[in-house]
């Protein structure tokens, strides 16, 4: 089960593929989630991949090819299944095995990896699609508990600091590294877990939304290995 104690009414709940994809954002609703009790053992799937690196790409050929159990073939269906899913609607579907993401501590004042809370941005309408299978899961932040980070003060100085530039292309230059993107939680805040199995459809920030993006972040890899779908 999905806790939505702290979501501020920001999630809709929906039973099927179709009404992920076709439910619209609206108002404060920026999340969308097609809530799923998966059966089948998708740890084996990870330990029967060849991993190379931090994130291994699993292609369709190498999974379809993996010698697996009765369970493991149940999660291995369930996989291939919603490749074709997102696929048929569109969509350029990726599954990872994540070990850990590269961290970014290029500035100490500001981090802008995926283990920070963040923003998706795109120049033509999309949608973030992801699912957590097996490992630690993202999280999502109410946008009413989430500041960003280029408006707190300390920060935009250091920032001001970095450019070089007319006063009125600052704001381009955020904008241009991303870091506009970022935000931290507030204090007292509730990030909320997305679980496993779950498939979520996020807002992104497109010159077309209605609604705020959908504010959320990578888990840091605690229990090991993580298969994640992402699109």
């Amino acid at each position: 089960m999905i806790d939505l104690s702290h979501a501020e009414n920001q999630i809709q709940c929906v039973t099927n593929f179709q009404d992920l994809v076709s439910t619209p954002f609206a108002g404060v609703v920026n999340a969308v989630c097609w809530v799923r009790e998966l059966r089948g053992d998708f740890s084996e799937v990870v330990r029967k991949i060849t991993l190379s690196g931090n994130i291994t790409e699993v292609e369709e050929e190498e999974l379809r090819a993996l010698e697996l159990s009765e369970q493991g073939q149940l999660a291995r269906e369930i996989l291939l299944h919603d490749l074709q899913l997102l696929r048929d609607h569109g969509a350029l579907p990726v599954l990872n095995v994540i070990k850990y993401y590269e961290e970014d501590d290029t500035y100490p004042f500001i981090s802008t990896d995926v283990y920070s809370f963040h923003v998706d941005r795109s120049p033509v309408p999309t949608d973030t699609f992801l699912c957590t299978y097996y490992g630690d899961a993202s999280e999502i932040l109410p946008n009413s508990q989430a500041e960003k980070k280029v408006l707190i003060p300390a920060i935009r100085e250091e920032l001001k600091k970095l450019y070089d530039g007319p006063a009125e292309g600052f704001e381009s230059f955020l904008s241009e590294y991303s870091f506009d993107l970022h935000y931290q939680a507030k204090p007292g805040s509730h990030p909320i877990n997305l679980g496993h199995g779950h498939l979520w459809r996020l807002a992104v920030d497109h010159p077309e939304s209605q609604v705020p993006p959908c504010v959320h972040r990578a888990p840091k890899e605690r229990s090991g290995y993580r298969l994640l779908m992402i699109c």
